[in-house]
């Protein structure tokens, strides 16, 4: 099993075992005891349903961050309104989502030369892509809404696709201005033609303590025919994911997992927060198909919702 792909400048793989995790609900210290059920005690401090995209909460764009242009991968990051004539988010109706609606966003494949703000694959045809991130913080440091620990959670269903790298994940806010302090939480990360599992990661990026966790996550289920919840817990300097709100067990071990957050200590001296991104981009480190069938032309991710516990 290999790392998947982080959202750097540069795609880095290294190897890691299948595994996934749990941790400590409340507590701050190792040997407190694993949740079964992350939300027990806990109050829903925010609840995005998807009606509508409110820009005073989501962004919309490439990543927020100074480090880079904030596109990744193969497709250009549309604002709202969309680049290029195409507009990748959508509030669709859909029996599925709790509420009969859903969050839909499409990569788009163009095929012509492109003209979207600072987006390196313009006039490369392999990039010619149209996709769309959401998150709840600016380029210049703004956060709209953050928490510094909680338990994270985003109920999402995958498309099925040759190129598709959807993600929910997090970054903290000092790492927009001051990139070496970059905290990234992958709660999930999935490609398109990997059915049945997907990736889950924390990256500690820059010396002298970067540090890196991650494991595989082998539900057993086909991801891209149905909605799944996914998690991620972060109690002080202590975190790790949950599918469906079952901790996952380590596929070598047979233990469930929790990692140290190495930087906790930094983030509260700086008052530092989490803040959520929902991402569909595209791979860039697999063939590009030949030829791209019709069919695969369009993907769409769905959320029905993306909720924090407190």
């Amino acid at each position: 099993m290999m790392w998947l792909p982080t959202r750097r400048k540069a795609i880095k793989a290294v190897s890691v075992a299948a595994a996934a995790a749990a941790l400590p609900a409340t507590a701050r210290s190792a040997s407190d005891a694993l949740p079964a059920d992350p939300v027990e005690g806990r109050a829903l401090v925010f609840d995005e349903a998807f009606q509508a995209l409110d820009p005073a909460i989501w962004h919309a764009g490439p990543k927020a961050t100074t480090d880079a242009q904030g596109h990744y991968g193969r497709a250009a990051f549309a604002r709202l309104g969309g680049e290029d004539g195409v507009d990748p988010y959508a509030i669709v109706d859909d029996p599925l989502a709790g509420d009969g609606k859903a969050l839909r966003i499409t990569a788009r494949y163009l095929g012509r030369t492109m003209t979207a703000p600072n987006y390196y694959g313009n006039t490369l045809p392999e990039f010619q892509w149209v996709s769309g991130n959401l998150q709840t913080a600016r380029r210049d440091g703004t956060v709209m809404r953050g928490w510094r620990d909680g338990y994270f959670e985003a109920r999402m269903r995958f498309p099925r696709h040759p190129l598709t790298w959807p993600a929910f994940w997090l970054l903290n806010r000092e790492c927009i201005l001051n990139p070496k302090t970059s905290i990234e939480v992958d709660i999930v990360e999935h490609k398109g033609w990997e059915l049945d599992q997907y990736g889950t990661y924390l990256h500690e990026w820059g010396a002298p303590d970067e540090h890196h966790e991650g494991t595989g996550v082998f539900p057993g289920v086909d991801l891209t025919q149905g909605y799944f919840r996914y998690g991620f817990l972060i109690a002080g300097g202590r975190c790790a994911p949950y599918f469906e709100r079952r901790p996952v067990r380590n596929a070598k071990t047979g233990e469930t997992a929790s990692w140290s957050i190495a930087r906790a200590g930094g983030l509260d001296a700086a008052g530092d927060v989490f803040w959520p991104l929902l991402t569909l981009a595209l791979r860039t480190d697999v063939p590009f198909p030949n030829p791209l069938r019709p069919e695969h032309r369009e993907a769409h991710l769905h959320i029905d919702y993306m909720r924090v516990y407190r």
